[in-house]
């Protein structure tokens, strides 16, 4: 099909979307979902052997040697490139959020987790949590370019850490590919081609992933190929905001990053399962999405309603159809191609859950919305330090629609708020909320695993740096790393102990101030 051809056919697709769009929107008498699921308050238990978690990551926690974050970190201390915006969430693309105020062993450690792993995971055990997730940082194992066996360093490392955690009864889940590559990926090859467009790409990515199975199974058994792939797709070549820093304009620019990731995955997979069944051992293996609301701004609007159901098929659903299909098909692209060997190459489905957005359309210029967190009938919707609107309800959302469309174990892998205050009410409330809605989730029907809250400690977020606390334990981070509880830690200490939610507790921090006594969300 010619790109001419394709073009009408995208516009005639978007034709149909605002038709149908103008349809919906008569229909509806305004925005009127519930804030939280409705049902009635009772103790919500879930079944034994669930796992229950923290989550961090490498680059946000410890020292990452030779990665290409941490050169991004350099060239914008070296630049100065620190423009944060009036508020969280509004730091320019490439840029962190008043990096340079930050001491060098606060900016080469990040919380510290390297340097006292041991006491970390005492705490989580402190709160009776079975599982950790981490992640193997692939700048750690291969810290130079044709290294052919990882850092010997960095292997003892992953085994105390993991030892740490078995010692305790937590389960180690490991993530493989968390926005981080090692800095010399991105070296250009002989045609200029860099990262995980080099010709050798697949060839480097293997040889991490079977290194890391090589030395690591059966120590772990649940393994995540790949954290949140859109948002680094989005950042790193829509955005440009994280590494590699590019403003390609679109998915459809950048697709052969986009089908390198999905045969990462396929790699991954297959040599995870094959190393595990010479083992004579068995490994789970997924990848997990962010998946996020996108409503209309204006209900009203045939435009808005049109982008934000593009919004989601792209955003949520594009890169999960395909592990599920085998073909890597973008929404209102034409792209379509087969990833030989993906379909079903996941065994269970990750979700990574935040908040809900809004998309607005203009429509002198219909295919660049403008996704926001703000809707004009909802000014005072409750929102963390980062602006981001609580919406526990979307929540249930997402993981019943995760699980009639792929019909896998699901497992909640990231889930949380940035709410810096001492007493932390904000995230005592959207914590239980979000595990109300998860255990909602799984009485209709959808068989969810676990829960893991990002994140055990306050850490490095990205653009936004240090200033984002989505700790359980506040990070003092120029007195020794010092950690120090949230009163938040000891509700999901008592979550976690109880194995779920009392009808006390779901009074107590109902997400809806005023809801009646015996039904939420009304």
């Amino acid at each position: 099909m010619t790109g001419r051809t394709w073009k009408g056919v995208v516009i005639g697709v978007f034709a149909l979307l605002v038709l149908g769009g103008i349809a919906l929107s008569l229909a509806l008498p305004g925005r009127g979902e519930p804030r939280q699921t409705p049902a009635p308050v009772q103790a919500m238990n879930f079944p034994k052997g669930f796992l229950w978690g923290v989550a961090i990551a490498g680059q946000q926690t410890e020292s990452v040697p030779a990665s290409d974050w941490t050169a991004f970190e350099a060239e914008v201390l070296r630049d100065h490139r620190f423009a944060a915006g009036d508020k969280l969430g509004a730091t320019s693309p490439g840029n962190l959020r008043d990096f340079g105020r930050w001491p060098e062993q606060v900016r080469t450690h990040k919380a510290g987790f390297d340097l006292r792993y041991d006491q970390d995971i005492e705490a989580a055990a402190g709160l009776g949590l079975n599982a950790f997730r981490v992640s193997i940082e692939w700048a750690r194992l291969f810290p130079r370019a044709g290294m052919t066996q990882p850092d010997p360093e960095a292997i003892a490392y992953y085994h105390q850490i993991f030892a740490a955690m078995k010692s305790r009864g937590i389960e180690p889940v490991v993530t493989l590919f968390h926005y981080v590559s090692p800095a010399w990926f991105f070296e250009a090859d002989a045609k200029g081609k860099r990262g995980w467009e080099r010709a050798d790409a697949m060839t480097l990515w293997h040889a991490y992933v079977e290194a890391v199975a090589q030395n690591f199974i059966p120590e772990v058994h649940i393994w995540c190929t790949l954290n949140e792939p859109m948002v680094y797709l989005y950042d790193g070549y829509v955005l440009g905001s994280y590494p590699p820093g590019e403003k390609r304009g679109d998915f459809a620019a950048a697709q052969d990053v986009y089908a390198a990731l999905l045969q990462a995955h396929v790699d991954a997979y297959r040599v995870l399962h094959r190393v595990a069944s010479s083992r004579g051992t068995s490994v789970s293996v997924g990848l997990t999405q962010n998946l996020e609301v996108f409503e209309p701004y204006d209900r009203y609007s045939p435009l808005d309603r049109a982008l934000a159901w593009v919004v989601d098929k792209s955003w949520n659903w594009d890169f999960l159809d395909a592990v599920a299909s085998g073909r890597m098909r973008i929404t209102t692209t034409g792209i379509d191609r087969p990833i030989e060997g993906l379909a079903g190459t996941e065994d269970y489905v990750g979700v990574n859950y935040y908040s809900r957005n809004y998309v607005r359309g203009d429509w002198r210029h219909p295919f660049a919305p403008d996704v926001g967190n703000v809707a004009p009938d909802l000014p005072d919707e409750e929102r963390n330090d980062l602006g981001w609107p609580s919406y526990p309800h979307g929540f249930y959302a997402m993981l019943t629609k995760v699980g009639k469309r792929y019909a896998k174990p699901v497992m909640i892998l990231e889930n949380g708020t940035a709410d810096g205050a001492v007493d932390d009410k904000e995230r005592q409330r959207y914590l239980v909320a979000h595990i109300r809605e998860a255990w909602l989730a799984r009485r209709d029907g959808v068989d969810i695993r676990s829960y893991v809250h990002w994140s055990l400690m306050d850490n490095f977020e990205w653009n936004e740096a240090f200033d984002a606390k989505f700790g359980l334990f506040a990070v003092d981070y120029e007195h020794d790393f010092r950690r120090t509880p949230r009163p938040s830690a000891a509700l999901y200490g008592e979550i976690v102990h109880a194995n779920g939610l009392s009808a006390t507790m779901l009074k107590q921090y109902s997400a809806d101030p005023g809801a009646a006594a015996d039904v939420l969300g009304r």
